[in-house]
């Protein structure tokens, strides 16, 4: 089997690096291929809609919610509307799961591959301009094909994914995938309207001295996290928090860093979604030499509960994560101790 992980030339367009690595992908029929084109394609629409939202009123909050409470923007409502239509459209997909929809869609009963995710994370840096993202993983169905989808098929752990990635629209739009044999970053070029290879074999440093985390929820912190933003204070880390996740993400994944959103008051379960949050960036990490925990466990080894279930989250260097992980349990024993 041909290894992904061997080199192309920088600038090789995203379809001939698809097609040059279809023989590595698990049950290589070509259907996650065209899935993964499906979404890169999505991807291009919804790049479009957000450099011109200003122009067309896009902009704003849409005045309804999503599946977990949150007010969606008009942008979260036509980015769902263009990935659910597209993945429709495509034929490879018998089910979706969407941070915008309370329930599975059913698309296709003849399909082989699942899919959940987020269309546009970061819907509060909409109005201003920052950096915001699409996040998705892929799942292989367990069901017999024809027949009608089973939660098995959607409430699966994300060590099963067979592709997760994301597309940051930012000062350039950046898709960022791994199918499980290391993890290639493409920037968009607009006025060819294609995805280049431009970051090759991605590797997060194992140490980092970025931590991105909201302080402002500092009192609301468990001790474990208190003494880990302490200890990153102390050795003269650099906090860095965007609000948007997968621009966050992104940096460190470049930098080296941690990124931390944790339990909270206001969220004993954290707040972001383990289907297509947690796990899609948890396999990037992983693939690129980094870590993933909920701050006890690994990130890939939960099975999901509920599509919209959400966790702890800590992601980035592995080192750093260690240590986050290693200073939460020291405070649970202190605390168990007394």
């Amino acid at each position: 089997m041909e290894d992904s992980r061997i080199a192309l030339p920088i600038g090789t367009a995203l379809d001939r690096f698809i097609k040059s690595r279809q023989t590595a992908f698990p049950f290589a029929t070509g259907e996650l291929s065209q899935l993964l084109r499906d979404i890169a394609l999505s991807g291009k629409v919804v790049n479009r809609e957000i450099n011109r939202a200003g122009l067309i009123n896009l902009a704003g909050a849409a005045g309804s919610e999503n599946s977990t409470g949150e007010q969606q923007q008009n942008l979260d409502v036509l980015a769902n509307i263009r990935f659910s239509r597209s993945l429709e459209k495509g034929g490879e997909v018998c089910a979706i799961v969407s941070e915008e929809e309370d329930e599975i869609i059913e698309v296709n009963r003849n399909a082989h591959y699942v899919v959940a995710i987020d269309p546009l994370d970061g819907s509060s840096n909409i109005d201003v301009n920052v950096s915001i993202g699409t996040l998705f993983s892929i799942y292989r169905r367990v069901s017999p094909e024809g027949g009608p989808i089973s939660m098995d098929d959607v409430l699966q752990p994300g060590k099963d994914q067979v592709a997760a990635g994301y597309i940051l629209y930012g000062s350039s739009t950046m898709l960022v995938f791994t199918t499980g044999r290391g993890v290639n970053g493409f920037t968009y070029d607009p006025s060819l309207g294609e995805y280049f290879l431009s970051h090759q074999n991605m590797q997060i440093p194992k140490d980092g001295s970025i931590y991105s985390i909201n302080e402002g929820s500092y009192h609301s912190f468990s001790q474990g996290v208190k003494d880990f933003v302490e200890d990153c204070r102390e050795k003269g880390y650099t906090g860095r928090y965007i609000g948007s996740l997968v621009a966050d993400f992104h940096r460190n994944l470049l930098k080296g860093g941690i990124y931390v959103y944790p339990s909270i008051s206001k969220s004993p379960n954290g707040k972001l979604r383990l289907m297509y949050e947690c796990n899609t960036l948890a396999m990037l990490a992983e693939e690129a030499g980094g870590m993933a925990t909920d701050g006890t466990n690994r990130i890939l080894d939960i099975v999901p509960s509920d599509i919209h279930q959400q966790v702890p989250f800590f992601v980035g260097s592995k080192h750093m994560v260690e240590r986050a992980r290693e200073l939460i349990e020291d405070a649970k024993m202190v605390r168990s101790s007394q």
